[in-house]
């Protein structure tokens, strides 16, 4: 499994709705993160800082960056342009964070 981290910018004003349209996330995009092989996803917002951590756990890079490719994902990227800071295809900019450590569970 890969662990993938990187880090996106919120509107400073956009935090409620943020967590709205997420809490009502896509089934039909929910399905592509799935069939793309990403077993876990998550988001955390850092309030002060605007920031949003994402974390997610990937059968494969090649396979993940596919996603960007689909139709649903290009809805939803345009669907959320304007709470947050996208790139001219609407694209989240995003910071890819290094892995410094992780501890396994037990075994």
């Amino acid at each position: 499994m890969i662990r993938k981290a990187f880090v996106m910018k919120v509107h400073p004003t956009a935090h409620d709705e943020y967590h709205r349209r997420h809490a009502a996330i896509w089934p039909e995009l929910a399905a592509t993160l799935r069939e793309h092989g990403v077993a876990s996803y998550s988001i955390y917002l850092d309030a002060p800082r605007s920031l949003l951590f994402a974390y997610a756990e990937l059968a494969s890079i090649e396979r993940w960056d596919a996603i960007a490719s689909t139709p649903v994902c290009r809805r939803w990227w345009a669907y959320m342009r304007d709470i947050m800071d996208t790139h001219a295809d609407d694209s989240p900019v995003f910071e890819p964070l290094t892995e410094v450590f992780h501890l396994d569970g037990p075994g």
